[in-house]
Protein backbone atom coordinates (compact mmCIF):
# COMPACT_ATOMS: atom_id res chain seq x y z
CA UNK A 1 0.00 0.00 0.00
CA UNK A 2 1.39 3.41 -0.90
CA UNK A 3 0.66 6.74 0.79
CA UNK A 4 -2.23 7.54 -1.56
CA UNK A 5 -4.15 4.29 -1.41
CA UNK A 6 -6.44 2.99 1.31
CA UNK A 7 -8.08 -0.38 1.85
CA UNK A 8 -11.88 -0.53 1.57
CA UNK A 9 -14.12 -3.56 1.88
CA UNK A 10 -16.63 -4.07 -0.92
CA UNK A 11 -19.83 -6.14 -0.88
CA UNK A 12 -21.70 -7.02 -4.05
CA UNK A 13 -25.33 -8.04 -4.56
CA UNK A 14 -27.51 -9.29 -7.42
CA UNK A 15 -26.16 -8.49 -10.91
CA UNK A 16 -22.97 -6.91 -9.55
CA UNK A 17 -22.16 -10.10 -7.63
CA UNK A 18 -22.85 -12.13 -10.77
CA UNK A 19 -20.65 -9.89 -12.92
CA UNK A 20 -17.80 -9.82 -10.38
CA UNK A 21 -18.09 -13.48 -9.38
CA UNK A 22 -17.60 -12.85 -5.65
CA UNK A 23 -19.74 -11.62 -2.76
CA UNK A 24 -17.09 -9.27 -1.46
CA UNK A 25 -13.44 -8.33 -1.37
CA UNK A 26 -11.00 -5.81 0.00
CA UNK A 27 -9.40 -3.48 -2.54
CA UNK A 28 -6.72 -0.80 -2.39
CA UNK A 29 -7.98 2.40 -3.96
CA UNK A 30 -6.99 6.01 -4.51
CA UNK A 31 -10.68 6.93 -4.92
CA UNK A 32 -11.66 9.83 -2.68
CA UNK A 33 -15.43 9.32 -2.91
CA UNK A 34 -17.94 6.50 -3.33
CA UNK A 35 -18.65 7.68 -6.88
CA UNK A 36 -14.99 7.59 -7.86
CA UNK A 37 -14.72 4.09 -6.39
CA UNK A 38 -17.74 2.82 -8.33
CA UNK A 39 -16.42 4.25 -11.59
CA UNK A 40 -13.01 2.68 -10.88
CA UNK A 41 -14.33 -0.81 -10.21
CA UNK A 42 -17.04 -0.64 -12.89
CA UNK A 43 -14.31 0.00 -15.45
CA UNK A 44 -11.98 -2.62 -13.96
CA UNK A 45 -14.61 -5.37 -13.71
CA UNK A 46 -16.85 -4.46 -16.64
CA UNK A 47 -20.00 -3.67 -14.66
CA UNK A 48 -22.89 -2.88 -16.98
CA UNK A 49 -24.95 -0.71 -14.62
CA UNK A 50 -24.47 3.04 -14.82
CA UNK A 51 -23.82 4.85 -11.55
CA UNK A 52 -27.26 6.50 -11.63
CA UNK A 53 -28.90 3.04 -11.50
CA UNK A 54 -27.01 1.95 -8.38
CA UNK A 55 -27.30 2.98 -4.73
CA UNK A 56 -24.49 3.04 -2.22
CA UNK A 57 -24.17 2.38 1.50
CA UNK A 58 -21.08 3.00 3.58
CA UNK A 59 -20.63 1.40 6.97
CA UNK A 60 -24.27 0.23 7.07
CA UNK A 61 -25.83 3.61 6.20
CA UNK A 62 -27.12 4.83 2.85
CA UNK A 63 -24.75 7.45 1.45
CA UNK A 64 -24.39 9.94 -1.36
CA UNK A 65 -21.96 9.38 -4.21
CA UNK A 66 -19.86 12.36 -3.07
CA UNK A 67 -19.32 10.85 0.41
CA UNK A 68 -15.61 10.78 1.24
CA UNK A 69 -14.05 7.38 1.81
CA UNK A 70 -11.80 6.48 4.71
CA UNK A 71 -9.49 3.51 5.19
CA UNK A 72 -11.34 0.36 6.21
CA UNK A 73 -14.79 1.62 5.19
CA UNK A 74 -17.25 -1.05 4.09
CA UNK A 75 -18.93 -0.04 0.84
CA UNK A 76 -21.99 -1.78 -0.58
CA UNK A 77 -23.15 -1.03 -4.09
CA UNK A 78 -26.88 -1.71 -4.37
CA UNK A 79 -28.26 -2.50 -7.82
CA UNK A 80 -31.96 -2.31 -8.65
CA UNK A 81 -33.75 -5.46 -7.54
CA UNK A 82 -36.78 -6.96 -9.20
CA UNK A 83 -38.98 -9.55 -7.63
CA UNK A 84 -42.44 -10.48 -6.75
Amino acid sequence: MNQRTKPVRLRYFAILREQRGVEGETVETEAATAGELYREIAFKYGFTLAEDRVGVAINNAFARWDRKLAADDTVVFIPPVAGG
